[in-house]
């Protein structure tokens, strides 16, 4: 079996995966980088050696072998590129072609009264609906976008992206989050990383330490990234007054900020629904942290399961945030148990090799003429949900 996947460029999100389909097809398996990473992300300290990677091809200097493994490969993964002319031949084949998608519509779907756009996408996607062309949806609203071009009728699936998974005891986990019996008998230790920037909403962050300062709560925050926003920021930490309570890292590798997070007993994302997936989410349940997350997240729907292995607020509200995080704070042994669930949810089904197990599986079912389908995590079949109703939807399921 041969395999390739096509994207802009890999990065730390996606090594894990291709490294675990590398380890099962061997050269069998290729990676092809269409274009060089942006110097933003690799001052973010996203920045890898793509040309030590063996498995890595690259468009520009291979572009005959490129070709190749687009067309003679029993599964070509496509990821998000520019270069849609490579696979046109492949989408019209009966060879079998998965799209990788994030959101259409992240500013809204108000925007595909586009008679422009709706071409385009009918060109993309909707016109190969008869063919094998299925649909891998990194984030929860993307196959509602997709409803909305009627592509992918019954061929859209929950996937997302796979950062690296660190194995850990339940006996290293309570060590590295020790949690109290009762109220503020611990410092709680809370984690923020990203961007500053508007649509990650880091001033969530720092209003909620001014709040718990107020209301007598024990906690740290950490705020690990920069950007735009970040003397702002630390101006109202000072003015504030909450230099005891706040501490600012600037950007690190990921590897680093995994260690923060190790530290952590609860990770805050706040970022809006121009957040495709956000692979933090992944990192800091792996790394044993209840979530917090804006429910409009694209990861936040399938890999939260709302009580149980973190919580979710409504749509961007500071105050359901501020309610979730107190909820947290007052109820450790609860928390402690979440931090357990959503560290077994990354270990049993949200991690790079049982993606990977989970593909391979779900060609051979393609072969035969059989898809059986998981009933959750990755390749489970996506729910079209509007984003408007996807924080009832959830509350709804909750409580049948």
């Amino acid at each position: 079996m041969k395999i390739t996947m096509i994207s802009n460029y890999i990065n730390h999100h996606q090594i894990p995966f291709s490294n675990a389909l590398y380890e099962k097809l061997g050269d069998d398996y290729r990676f092809i980088q269409t274009e060089p990473m942006e110097e933003e992300r690799i001052q973010m300290g996203w920045g890898v050696e793509a040309e030590k990677i063996p498995y890595v091809v690259f468009l520009k200097k291979q572009l005959e072998l490129c070709k190749q493994l687009i067309d003679e490969s029993d599964i070509l993964l496509v990821g998000w590129m520019e270069r849609e002319d490579l696979i046109v031949n492949r989408l019209s084949s009966d060879k079998l072609t998965i799209r990788i998608s994030e959101r259409l519509y992240r500013e809204g779907q108000w925007k595909a009264i586009s008679p422009k756009g709706l071409i385009r996408k009918y060109k993309e996607h909707t016109s190969h609906r008869k063919n094998p062309v299925y649909l891998l949806c990194a984030g929860a609203y993307v196959a509602s976008d997709f409803s909305i071009v009627k592509a992918y009728p019954d061929k859209m699936f929950r996937f997302g992206y796979f950062p690296e998974f660190k194995e850990f005891t339940k006996e290293q986990l309570q060590k590295m989050h020790v949690w109290g019996e009762k109220k503020n008998q611990e410092e709680i230790q809370i984690v923020w990383a990203g961007r500053f920037i508007p649509l990650k909403h880091p001033e969530f962050a720092i209003k909620l330490a001014e709040n718990l300062k107020k209301q007598g709560y024990k906690f740290h925050l950490h705020m690990v990234g920069g950007g735009e926003l970040e003397g702002e920021l630390k101006q109202t930490v000072k003015q504030k007054e909450l230099q005891n309570q706040v501490t600012f890292y600037g950007f690190l590798k990921p590897t680093q900020v995994r260690k923060v997070m190790e530290k952590c007993h609860i990770h805050l994302f706040t970022s809006n629904f121009l957040e495709g997936w956000g692979a933090v989410v992944n990192e800091a349940m792996n790394s044993g942290c209840v979530e917090v997350a804006n429910v409009e997240v694209g990861a936040a729907p399938f890999l939260i399961n709302h009580g149980e292995n973190g919580l979710v607020y409504k749509d961007g509200s500071y105050e359901d945030m501020e309610k979730q995080i107190k909820f947290l704070l007052d109820n450790p042994r609860k928390a402690s148990g979440m931090a357990l669930a959503a560290y077994e949810t990354i270990a049993s089904q949200w991690n790079a090799p049982e993606a990977a197990k989970r593909l391979l599986k779900f060609y051979e079912d393609w072969k035969k003429g059989k898809i059986e389908l998981p009933q959750e995590g990755p390749f489970s079949p996506a729910p079209v949900i509007a984003p408007k109703k996807m924080y009832q939807f959830i509350m709804e399921e909750k409580r049948g």
